[in-house]
């Protein structure tokens, strides 16, 4: 399944900028100067913008940080995954690849951000519990659907079965997230989900060859 997605117009590229440029000066000035070092009013001016338009955007230093925590898509993607014709995990790798932070395919915030979070345990257990949230959200997602294929599943199967599918899930999209990070410049992130996502169905095929 593939979904069409229109340009952004100029108020939402600039946007996307104004941003962007928030998130890189905070990530830079936090890798010099350590969490405590670093001011709004700094971050501000290196971004070129306001502290009012700081706070427009980010509610403090550390959520500019951290950036976007990876959501669930739209209930019309969500809707498909639960009525969808091939496998749970198979359309779970459709589903997720709709899912994801703002700027998931910028590669210099990737680095940068990861970074910081080895070097601030603080700000890793607060990104840990976002991944955390969004892993829950799956494994609710992911017992309706199977809750829909099977109905007379009984509830502590489908909630382990849902749990691990979860799990598997999250495990590709990791490996997917480290190779796109070392891998070709120029490659979208969600080609290489889908690309995790087959060679863990390869992997799963060859088992019951």
């Amino acid at each position: 399944m593939t979904t069409e997605t229109a340009e952004p117009g100029l108020r939402e590229r600039k946007r996307r900028a104004t941003r962007r440029a928030i998130q890189v000066a905070v990530l830079e000035l936090l890798a010099e100067r350590g969490l405590d070092g670093v001011t709004v009013d700094e971050i501000s001016r290196v971004a070129d913008v306001s502290p009012r338009t700081f706070f427009n955007y980010f509610a403090s230093k550390e959520e500019a940080m951290l950036g976007d925590s990876p959501e669930l898509p739209s209930r019309q993607h969500i809707d498909d995954f639960l009525h969808g014709d091939g496998t749970v995990l198979e359309d779970l790798a459709l589903l997720l690849r709709h899912a994801g932070d703002k700027s998931a395919n910028d590669v210099e915030m990737l680095h940068l951000r990861h970074g910081l979070l080895k070097q601030f345990p603080q700000l890793f257990a607060m990104r840990m519990a976002s991944m955390r949230a969004f892993e829950e959200s799956v494994g609710e997602v992911v017992a309706e659907r199977l809750a829909l294929d099977d109905p007379d599943l009984d509830a502590d199967t489908r909630a382990s079965r849902a749990r691990l599918t979860t799990l598997v899930a999250f495990a590709a999209m990791r490996h997917a997230w480290q190779a796109w990070a070392h891998g070709e410049p120029h490659r979208e992130l969600t080609d290489q989900l889908a690309a995790s996502f087959d060679e863990l169905k390869s992997l799963l095929a060859s088992e019951h060859a």
